[in-house]
């Protein structure tokens, strides 16, 4: 946690010093939140098994001027974001065995994404960089072999052996009004691997966040 609150500092500082040197047109603090649709991705066993989850994401951006005519900006932003996935309302057969899984993970994690943003008309694009801390996961799944119950997990796992810091990358559209009212859909995807070496869950330790967002925010127009 210290680790992501330091990262998001700093890219907040120099988000900020580079808008005096460029002579921007303004730095604009704003809120956002909205609706996740998670999964994963990357190497996975079985991965019919695995369904999209809805979770949320909130927290804060700053949006530095490049450019006078407000065409060009530096997006920063500090998310608090819940990923992760819900299995499917299916049986596998594995080795001579019906196996089902039941249940859903959440990770909840926070995300300082660095976004380049162009605004045409309104319109705009952004895409860039996205650093990701991993809080805890919420684990409530259940395994049953045929039809008598292998595992139940309920509450919160073990973080010992998955990769809590994550690297990847953003990008997305939407609209944004003078007034500094946004709507924008945005996908998240990871260049890390959940699990490290030796990570119990074999069948995700190769998987990777997937991530849509719909978010609503708010920049407030600079002075």
């Amino acid at each position: 946690m210290k680790k992501a609150a330091f990262v998001a500092g700093a890219l907040l500082a120099a988000a900020t010093l580079s808008s005096s040197a460029a002579h921007a047109q303004g730095v604009r603090l704003g809120i956002k939140g909205g609706a996740n649709l998670s999964n994963l991705s990357g190497d996975l066993t079985d991965e019919d098994r695995f369904e999209n989850k809805v979770g949320f994401h909130g927290g804060l951006m700053l949006n530095v001027g490049l450019l006078d005519d407000g065409f060009l900006s530096l997006q920063p932003e500090v998310l608090f974001s819940q990923k992760g996935f819900k299995y499917a309302d299916s049986q596998f057969n594995i080795g001579g065995n019906t196996i089902k899984y039941e249940g859903d993970r959440t990770y909840n994690y926070i995300d300082v994404p660095v976004l380049l943003k162009i605004n045409a008309g309104g319109f705009f694009v952004e895409a860039g960089p996205q650093y990701s801390y991993l809080l805890k996961v919420k684990d409530d799944s259940k395994t049953s072999i045929n039809g008598n119950t292998a595992a139940q997990r309920s509450g919160t796992s073990d973080l010992s052996n998955v990769n809590r810091n994550e690297i990847g990358y953003a990008a997305g559209l939407g609209f944004q009004s003078d007034a500094g009212l946004l709507l924008g859909l945005r996908y998240n995807g990871s260049f890390t691997d959940f699990g490290k070496d030796g990570y119990q869950d074999s069948d995700v330790r190769n998987a990777r966040n997937s991530v849509f967002q719909l978010s609503l925010g708010y920049l407030i127009p600079s002075k």
